[in-house]
């Protein structure tokens, strides 16, 4: 039994260091897709953990609360991830008054 557990936090471990090596190679350009493929994962994580938690038969209350630590901790990931990507794509828009001098110039026929 412990030498299953110990398997397992080595594999999280290792899959911890793994993701930062990958994630720190990243080109700034590919940030805003990498995020939404990240909230499709935490998405996944957070339906898997309430899949779970109804699934298991009486669980224990340590079950219970890591399930619940998961759901807690996938959603505020899904919810940051899309007002991080919200204010990355907002950068790219013209601030309003820029987009109304360009809409009177364009009125009036001058480019």
């Amino acid at each position: 039994m412990y030498t299953e557990l110990l398997a397992n936090i080595a594999i999280l471990v290792l899959s911890g260091f793994v993701g930062f090596a990958v994630i720190s190679k990243v080109p700034n350009t590919l940030h805003t897709p990498l995020m939404s493929g990240t909230n499709a994962i935490h998405g996944i994580v957070v339906l898997g953990a309430l899949v779970t938690l109804g699934r298991v038969e009486n669980p224990s209350v340590l079950i219970q609360l890591i399930l619940f630590i998961a759901v807690i901790f996938g959603t505020l990931n899904v919810i940051g991830g899309f007002v991080v990507t919200d204010r990355m794509l907002g950068m790219f828009k013209p601030d309003r008054a820029t987009a109304t001098a360009r809409a009177k110039h364009s009125e009036k026929g001058e480019v």
